[in-house]
């Protein structure tokens, strides 16, 4: 796995925005690096546009996890049992029968590789627009936070995300969760009769 990282960073490292559009596009649909292979060092090295490249993060996330969307669709589980484990695979299974789309945006800032729930969301037919808004919800929430956080806070915070990840990831689950169950509260309260 350390080979495939340094391959990744010495080749698309030098591409700038588009090596990390191009890594965080195919990481939502088969590529097994993280974005913040790239993400980190950019902004480390750039603080002043960390924001710039969590929003190009986003972006180019929400567009591959719209192509891992399509390749279930077309794949399906053989697809799916071919880049992770029969056990994550199910482990997917059972959230998205609990919490349909809501899988998603939580997914969205878990360790469990997003590409597992793109796919598996075109698998399952999930609504196609509910996918991308927990795709923008949940990817801006990681990518975006991350980016702020070395906007304000430069090199020393890098430290603290590495210790303290899943605990953020927790948290801002967390906070995404009261996010779509206050916003769905509402939409249904307020909802005209018909």
């Amino acid at each position: 796995m350390d080979s495939i990282v340094q391959w990744t960073l010495d080749f698309f490292l030098p591409l700038g925005n588009l090596g990390l559009f191009l890594v965080s596009f195919a990481e939502s649909s088969f590529f097994p690096i993280p974005p913040e292979a790239l993400l980190l060092p950019l902004s480390l090295a750039k603080p002043s546009n960390a924001l710039l490249y969590g929003t190009v993060v986003t972006l180019a996330s929400v567009f591959g996890g719209v192509a891992g969307y399509y390749l279930g669709i077309k794949g399906g589980r053989p697809l799916l049992l071919k880049i992770t484990s029969a056990q994550k695979v199910a482990q997917v299974e059972r959230l998205f029968r609990k919490y349909d789309a809501w899988a998603i945006g939580i997914a969205a800032l878990t360790p469990i590789p997003y590409k597992v729930f793109t796919i598996t969301s075109g698998i399952f037919a999930i609504n196609l627009r509910k996918f991308v808004i927990a795709s923008i919800i949940g990817r801006g929430a990681r990518f975006l936070t991350e980016g702020l956080l070395i906007y304000l806070y430069g090199p020393q915070i890098v430290n603290f995300l590495k210790h303290n990840f899943e605990w953020i990831t927790i948290a801002i689950a967390l906070l995404v969760i009261l996010f779509f169950v206050l916003t769905n509260h509402t939409w249904n309260n307020h909802r005209p009769n018909r």
